[in-house]
């Protein structure tokens, strides 16, 4: 049985039922609208808005700190660190017991936030994953881009999402927040999930068109998404173990030099050059230990990572909150 429980007009507390984490970089026109929608679709909850001003050089920052919002936080980045960074911060800062995540651009609908929690509450699930079945975008420069990007994506990790890029998407809090984001890997957080073990459903949600800004993203991160790929592809088979990737290199390449040098150091027959085709074993013989020392470095790096103090990839120049009986923003 589902303990999803909507209570009408539930309190502002310590610990908030649910999160909801906005990024927005230079989405001036957008903010009061979307925390309205926010308000009216989750006033049965007690819920927290948590908008992550991501080093705007517009009037973003001034347009969020105008709302009078109780249950608004803001937290405003040292500079533009990207929306891994900005989703991280948010993530840090979140107290709900499920964390939302959604793009500050008015496309992503919070009427399906509510639908979402039920899911992860009745499944018992740690993400739940929004589909844009009915995406309002431009064909050729963002969906059909999109579409063969997780085509490739489902066939190279074998996650059958069909939406790596909606922003929708619910949490359980306690597992968000051990999802490390860093680069660029924010449009990879159900992969990212799925090789920690997460339990991910993927749902159906509504899809509004930008009325207000434009698209910060085009095809120009085609290259930047496959390389992210290959890094992905390398984390799920070798990032706790990556001395059996670059160790069987560099032992196959060793081998093959080692032998290439002893076959042509007697090599007997007058027309063949003995020492050049040495030289080439040589070379082989030094890629491979080369491998094998790049292997073992790797290895020390990931036990220092895990072993370490962890260090953010972004910095809070300020956090702002509203008390429930002042007038004004206060500075924290």
């Amino acid at each position: 049985m589902s303990t999803y429980q909507p209570l009408i007009n539930q309190p502002i507390t310590e610990h908030p039922y649910v999160s909801v984490v906005v990024c927005v970089y230079n989405e001036a026109g957008n903010g009061k609208p979307l925390v309205a929608q926010l308000s009216a679709a989750l006033q049965t909850l007690d819920y927290e808005i948590i908008y992550v001003n991501d080093g705007s050089t517009d009037a973003t920052l001034a347009e969020l700190l105008a709302i009078r919002h109780e249950r608004l936080t803001i937290l405003d980045l040292q500079k533009n660190y990207g929306q891994s960074a900005a989703l991280a911060a948010g993530i840090s800062a979140a107290r709900g017991k499920f964390i939302v995540t959604m793009d500050g651009d008015q496309q992503n609908d919070p009427l399906d936030i509510i639908p979402m929690l039920q899911v992860a509450e009745e499944r018992d699930v740690d993400l739940v994953v929004g589909h844009r079945h009915n995406r309002q975008d431009n064909a050729w420069l963002r969906r059909l881009p999109s579409q063969l990007a997780n085509s490739l994506i489902r066939r190279a990790v074998g996650l059958p999402i069909r939406d790596n890029g909606c922003a929708l998407k619910v949490f359980r809090a306690g597992f968000a927040k051990r999802i490390g984001l860093y680069g660029e890997l924010h449009r990879f957080i159900a992969i990212l999930a799925h090789f920690d073990g997460a339990r991910i459903v993927q749902v159906p949600v509504r899809h509004h068109p930008r009325r207000i800004g434009q698209s910060k993203y085009g095809l120009g991160r085609t290259g930047r998404v496959l390389s992210d790929l290959l890094l992905l592809l390398f984390l799920k088979r070798y990032l706790n173990k990556p001395m059996h990737l670059f160790g069987g290199l560099g032992l196959s390449i060793l081998v093959s030099g080692l032998f290439l040098a002893m076959r042509f150091l007697w090599v007997t027959d007058p027309n063949v050059n003995g020492m050049d085709r040495f030289a080439v074993g040589l070379v082989w013989l030094l890629a491979g230990l080369q491998f094998l020392a790049f292997g073992l470095v790797l290895d020390l790096q990931m036990r220092t990572y895990h072993e370490s103090q962890g260090k953010t990839n972004y910095i809070v120049r300020r956090t702002y909150r509203m008390p429930v009986s002042a007038e004004h923003m206060a500075l924290y």
